[in-house]
């Protein structure tokens, strides 16, 4: 099986009630709360088409590349990828980051990781593309920050 579609997305939420409740508004606001998330390593297959995000069919599985952090009242919370092409497009790479970090943070580290990724490889990639989202959780809530490459079942 070899992805021919992906789109990016993410999203930030809290909740009174928990962190789970914040993560499944997260996906809601992501648009991917009615789909069940496979996770996967970082590699964009050749020939595969970045799209917008669509809807897809309540209860598909789908893979996805995913950065996620929790968060309780007062934390900074960030998540991130970070995607690339190899110049020849081969094959594209992904990195994902998060922690307590603010966006600046964040795209300094997927930055980092992105190019190290590709030094590995020993490939020359295009300038990489980022999702970012950050916050500062609000007094007495929950907090979840979340971005995805997602693959197009």
């Amino acid at each position: 099986m070899i992805p021919k579609k992906f789109f990016v997305t993410g999203a930030k939420a809290t909740s009174l009630v928990s962190k789970l409740n914040a993560f499944d508004l997260a996906l809601k606001n992501a648009g991917i709360a009615q789909c069940n998330l496979v996770q996967v390593s970082s590699i964009l297959p050749p020939g595969c088409m970045e799209e917008e995000l669509r809807d897809i069919p309540a209860g598909s599985i789908v893979f996805s590349v995913v950065a996620r952090m929790d968060g309780s009242e007062g934390a900074t919370i960030g998540a991130g990828v970070s995607w690339a092409w190899e110049k020849q497009r081969r094959f594209g790479i992904v990195a994902e980051a998060h922690g307590h970090f603010d966006e600046r943070s964040l795209k300094e580290i997927l930055t980092r990781k992105i190019l190290e990724m590709a030094e590995i490889r020993d490939i020359e990639i295009d300038a990489p593309k980022l999702k970012i989202k950050a916050m500062r959780v609000p007094k007495a809530n929950f907090g979840c920050v979340f971005a995805a490459l997602v693959f197009m079942p």
